[in-house]
């Protein structure tokens, strides 16, 4: 008998009608009946409720950022402006879509290490904050204001000396393509001072995908000591500061949900004691999937049923074309089941042990291994959570020219 591998945690608030899956108030199988399968699923009541958790939980003089790299669909996009303080983006496409969402350029700040002339151009033309990532990136900024008689509003991002312990993706400490060393931070803030632009402050970004909050309240702390002493080299305060991130979510077996109120309790102890030269500076937190990541849901149609070697496989018509993440092909070093659910058979026991596939000719193409489920059969349609950030977007769609599934924000 196979061994059953168990799927992660389903997260909190969705509910049933008839027993089915309903997202929006509508069931998996007439949303699928309607606008056609695979079908990314985003349910803008989940974003409302994230966001008013978190300002809860958060002090109040804190900002909440949107990482719009998570999840940039046109209809949420514009649905997370409405909610945020800010947009963070990290390309000059992300830069149009940021503006056609409706975000104000002053509220769009600017970061990745590799921004062309023609994205620098176009972002100080519309007057975003930009990130800057190194020294040479500093010097064809300031060129391009000069020739467009424009004042570039840069602010620096550090690559700062620790990392976000217990991140899945560390983004500080040691050697890295992102952001500037400690030790060149304060010459190249004395480079665009001297050429009069305006120097926004600092970005200051170790890591993601936490969920120990003892972890994300050393490196805030360590953070805020970081800028502190960045400044007192300066001599100046900076206007803003961006904590960066690393809030998680529950993916996998055993994760449980990251514990903000005692994150926001720390940081308001934090704030109550800043530093002088930090009193006046406006701090924000950068936040991609943990904002949309559980708002999603990827629906997906069963289109066979196989038996091979005493194994049973649910074949879809989705696959990692789509969610390359839920795959385990999208930087995870084991592979483990994503929350995922028969969605028209949702308040079914479980029945069997069953692996559920897509449709592309490669073994990767696994959804969901060796997982108990209710029995299902060609028809029925696959949920698999977590999809609403680092799915439709950073998944190939067109591999073996399969082409996009279609996305739709519901109430």
């Amino acid at each position: 008998m196979s061994k059953v591998k168990p799927i992660g945690p389903i997260p909190a608030g969705y509910e049933t009608i008839d027993g089915e899956l309903s997202i929006g108030g509508e069931t998996a199988s007439a949303l699928v009946a309607e606008h056609g399968s695979p079908l990314f699923i985003y349910s803008a009541r989940h974003l409302d409720s994230r966001i008013e958790a978190l300002r809860a939980a958060m002090p109040d003089q804190l900002h909440i950022h949107y990482a719009m790299k998570a999840n940039p669909y046109a209809p949420l996009l514009s649905h997370m402006v409405g909610l945020v303080d800010g947009i963070d983006i990290a390309s000059g496409g992300e830069l149009a879509m940021a503006l056609g969402a409706g975000a104000s350029a002053n509220h769009i700040s600017f970061a990745g290490p590799g921004k062309r002339d023609d994205e620098l151009l176009r972002a100080i033309q519309a007057g975003v904050t930009i990130n800057i990532e190194s020294p040479t990136e500093c010097d064809r900024a300031l060129a391009i204001g000069a020739n467009e008689g424009l004042q570039p509003r840069l602010a620096i991002r550090v690559n700062p000396d620790f990392d976000l312990k217990g991140s899945g993706m560390k983004m500080g400490g040691g050697a890295k393509q992102f952001g500037m060393d400690v030790e060149l931070v304060a010459p190249t803030v004395q480079t665009i001072l001297e050429a009069g632009a305006h120097w926004r402050g600092f970005h200051i970004f170790a890591g993601s995908q936490a969920l120990k909050a003892d972890a994300i309240i050393e490196t805030q702390a360590q953070t805020i000591a970081l800028a502190a002493r960045l400044a007192e080299e300066i001599g100046q305060s900076p206007e803003h500061v961006n904590l960066g991130g690393g809030f998680g979510i529950a993916y996998f077996p055993g994760d449980e949900a990251l514990d903000i109120a005692q994150i926001g309790h720390a940081l308001d102890q934090q704030f109550a004691k800043l530093p002088a030269i930090l009193r006046e500076t406006q701090f924000a937190v950068e936040l991609g999937r943990y904002l949309v990541g559980e708002a999603g849901v990827y629906l997906t149609q069963i289109v066979d049923r196989k038996e091979s070697r005493g194994e049973s496989f649910l074949v879809v018509d989705g696959g990692l074309h789509h969610q390359l993440a839920a795959s385990g092909n999208f930087g995870t070093v084991i592979r483990r089941n994503y929350p995922a659910a028969i969605a028209t058979q949702y308040d079914k026991p479980s029945e069997e042990i069953i692996s559920i596939v897509g449709c592309l000719c490669t073994p990767l193409d696994l959804l969901s291994d060796r997982a108990e489920m209710p029995k299902a059969q060609v028809g029925d349609i696959v949920a698999i959570f977590c999809a609403g950030a680092y799915g439709a977007s950073a998944s190939p769609a067109n591999f073996l020219g399969q082409g996009p599934a279609k996305e739709l924000l519901v109430g």
